[in-house]
């Protein structure tokens, strides 16, 4: 087994297969498990650069496809890359926009060759080949980037599942040829890493078959995608556990999409180590909020003269100065500083939870941490229902 430059283990828990690593790209590291907020464009809806500091938050994911809409690749290029673009001194992560394969507005076909899209502002059509999406995310600067992929959805037939892997596939060998030549041109601390997306929908056959074959190709690291997309977490853990029994133990694996914190920890404790969702963010907006009780739905008419912080255990700026009515308020009358308030609070309480996870794995406690934290979101569940 080949030894990963990027990526080392430093604890592993022995009761699960969860662990904790160090993943090092040019000047940056970062310990895993770790959570990405999703920064599409460049920016955390709500949330700016100081923000994500302040919270420790050491890595985000933007979109590749819809930065090279507007403002273009060259343009940031320019501008000295993406992190210096946003300010943002943690590890970017860069999307391919495969994603946006399913977006009505953006996508035209694909094909062998690459992806047809339709340029909403010019007014033209866009293709895009693994080639060219190497190129733009070089451009870009980010600091790992994904391999262009089809990611089938749930509904599709088993038939176009395998095709999407089959294509996946050969546009992952595609990704990683034109890469290497492209880091060719880059100074040694310049270096980019490439992950591998691997698909296969909820069939056991397939996931088993993307795995083996993207783990042939030498990826600094590998990703779980086509999941959280509406299958039950026992479908989606069932997939995970498949091909990171494939895939290099020491290379990275990130799951993509994913940010219950129950779903969370139950993949931290099957080995994977990054995650993102628009979860935490799209949830604050729309009135729930992430505590160390479980889920509080601020909507509720009992919080409108409440006068307690959201989560008595949290120390984030936002507990420590606003009460639950107030952001309550806010919400409700859709201002700005209520989707600020309620969406800081949220990553923060996901970013003091993979810290937690990470002490649990290096002092043997992680299965126990992991039941603790189900069994509060479980009962809070259970509240909510009666």
């Amino acid at each position: 087994m080949k030894k990963s430059s990027c990526f080392k283990i430093l604890a592993k828990d022995k009761k699960t297969k969860a662990r904790v690593g160090i993943l090092k790209v040019r000047n940056k590291k970062i310990e895993t498990p770790f959570f990405m907020p999703v920064a599409t464009k460049t920016a955390v809806k709500h949330i700016s650069s100081l923000d994500l500091e302040e919270m420790n938050c050491k890595a985000v994911i933007s979109n590749t496809f819809i930065l090279h809409l507007r403002p273009g690749e060259q343009l940031i290029k320019e501008l000295g890359g993406i992190s210096k673009f946003m300010n943002f001194k943690g590890i970017n992560v860069t999307d391919s926009g495969g994603f946006q394969m399913y977006s009505p507005s953006l996508y035209i076909k694909s094909d062998e060759k690459g992806v047809h899209f339709k340029d909403p502002f010019e007014k033209k059509t866009i293709f895009i080949t693994p080639e060219k999406d190497m190129q733009i995310q070089i451009d870009l600067g980010s600091d790992i980037a994904m391999c262009l992929d089809t990611m089938p959805l749930l509904h599709h037939s088993k038939k176009d599942i395998d095709l999407a892997v089959n294509r996946t596939t050969n546009w992952a060998k595609r990704c990683k040829q034109h890469h290497d030549k492209l880091q060719e041109k880059l100074k040694s601390n310049q270096k980019q890493l490439l992950w591998g997306i691997m698909q296969g929908g909820i069939h056991k056959d397939l996931r088993k078959k993307s795995a083996e074959q993207l783990s042939k190709i030498d990826f600094d690291g590998y990703s779980i995608g086509g999941l959280a997309l509406g299958e039950t977490i026992e479908q989606e853990m069932s997939m995970v556990e498949i091909q990171k029994a494939i895939i290099p133990e020491n290379k990275p694996c990130y799951l993509m999409g994913a940010g219950n914190p129950v779903e969370l920890l139950e993949a931290i404790s099957r080995g994977v180590d990054m995650f993102d969702s628009r979860f935490p963010t799209q949830n604050a907006r729309h009135g729930t909020i992430l505590t160390s009780e479980g889920k509080l739905r601020i909507f509720r008419k009992e919080y409108s003269k409440d006068t307690r912080p959201l989560d008595k255990n949290c120390d984030c700026f936002v507990c420590k100065n606003y009460t639950r009515a107030y952001i309550k308020y806010q919400l409700t009358q859709e201002e700005a500083v209520g989707y600020r308030l309620a969406t800081f609070h949220n990553l923060y309480y996901l970013m003091r939870l993979m810290e937690q996870a990470r002490k649990a794995i290096k002092a043997g406690k992680f299965l126990e941490f992991k039941n603790k934290i189900k069994k509060i979101y479980e009962k809070a569940d259970d509240s909510i229902k009666k």
